[in-house]
């Protein structure tokens, strides 16, 4: 029987015995002696059938907690480890692993995740670590990159720049309001490219103990970095960057003068604003910083100060020094340089040169970028020049 059918018997037991209860009493509202041993066995039987159900009640609790399962199902993916994100295209390690297995292979091994990254002259693209170190050595080895302004550009760059600057003038309470009209000039960075070739013996390509990747990013480096530099001090602009010693839209002629002096230099820095000379340094090369050193202020103490730190750059009146072997001789340029702005266009690529070095055993292989740079405000960087002989020198 069911603790339902027994909850049900028992109810039905309960009216009968109160409706035996109302029916039998006497005058005096009791019960006779025989009618109360019935009602007793009434209330023993739904006594009994209580603990009946109290006891089902019991086996079913018990039942339902043994039919629990002892472990908690798996409701989801067995793993719960974070897996990183997987990098793709040219940040891919793929992409880097087939990049490396072609240099080796004289690119007759290509691998499909590299046909991503080919552009529109049949190079593949640098892999994202190779394109971000080849800037590091770009960088360390030019130095304009590393006192400019960089951008990333993807089509022709267009820098506004203000021609009119407003003026503030005093008027009577009252009075009227003047109104000067502002022009903007405009500066369009452009993308000129840059090539340069490396030879590499077949032996040295074949041999795995040869660190392959570094002496390519080492070597594209310097000799981009060497190229970049030269223009952005002396590019003429057309087919290439437009260099800061330009005749024109290059840094401002301050001071010509035939023989070098410490008033020269001390007129050079002033003849730069004041808001450019925080962040103004000189650039000159090494033959006029022979002539520099030589130079001495009025209490017969060298103007020059040399680093007391590995790695910090000389000073002079208190503001760096760089120097650049392509530096003009006889030309000095003292400025703040992040208003030179130079452009990369894109990423870099790598080329093979099948037959051009085939005769010597090597392999050729070419790198292109595209770059330009310009300096968008030419009062920024002012210039001295020495008309005649950059050595000569007078305390």
């Amino acid at each position: 029987m069911t603790i339902n059918e027994l909850r049900e018997k028992r109810n039905n037991a309960w009216n009968a015995a109160k409706a035996f209860l109302d029916s039998h009493r006497t005058e005096k509202g009791t019960l006779t002696a025989e009618d109360d041993a019935t009602y007793t066995r009434m209330e023993q039987d739904i006594a009994d059938l209580g603990k009946e159900i109290a006891r089902l009640e019991r086996q079913e609790a018990l039942d339902a907690e043994l039919s629990k399962p002892v472990n908690t199902p798996l409701t989801s993916k067995p793993s719960t480890v974070t897996q990183p994100d997987m990098k793709t295209g040219r940040a891919s390690d793929a992409y880097k692993a087939g990049m490396l297995t072609a240099l080796r292979s004289n690119f007759k091994q290509i691998s499909n995740v590299l046909q991503e990254g080919v552009d529109a002259d049949g190079g593949y693209l640098v892999p994202d670590e190779y394109d971000h170190r080849l800037v590091d050595v770009l960088t360390e080895e030019n130095i304009l990159r590393k006192l400019g302004h960089k951008i990333t550009t993807s089509g022709e760059h267009k820098i506004n720049i203000a021609a009119t600057k407003p003026a503030a003038a005093w008027i009577e309470e009252g009075g009227a309001l003047s109104f000067g009209d502002a022009t903007f000039d405009q500066i369009l960075l452009d993308a000129h490219k840059l090539h340069v070739a490396i030879k590499v013996t077949e032996e040295l390509l074949y041999d795995n103990a040869f660190n392959l990747e570094s002496y390519i990013i080492d070597m594209f480096g310097k000799a981009l970095a060497n190229a970049e530099e030269d223009a952005f001090l002396n590019g003429s602009g057309v087919g290439q960057p437009l260099g800061l010693f330009a005749a024109t839209g290059g840094g401002t002629t301050a001071i010509s003068t035939a023989s070098l002096t410490a008033d020269d230099v001390i007129k050079l820095v002033y003849a730069l604003k004041r808001p450019y000379r925080k962040n103004a340094k000189f650039i000159m090369n090494d033959q006029t910083i022979a002539s520099i050193r030589q130079l001495k202020d009025n209490n017969g103490a060298y103007m020059w100060q040399p680093s007391l730190v590995s790695g910090e750059p000389d000073k002079l009146l208190g503001y760096d020094v760089y120097t650049s072997p392509f530096c003009p001789a006889g030309k000095i340029a003292f400025g703040d340089y992040s208003y030179y702005n130079i452009g990369d266009r894109g990423t870099r690529s790598f080329k093979q040169l099948t037959e051009l070095f085939a005769g010597n055993g090597m392999i050729g292989y070419v790198a292109k970028e595209r770059v330009d740079g310009k300096l968008i405000l030419p009062e920024a960087v002012q210039i001295l020049t020495i008309t005649g002989n950059a050595k000569a020198a007078k305390a």
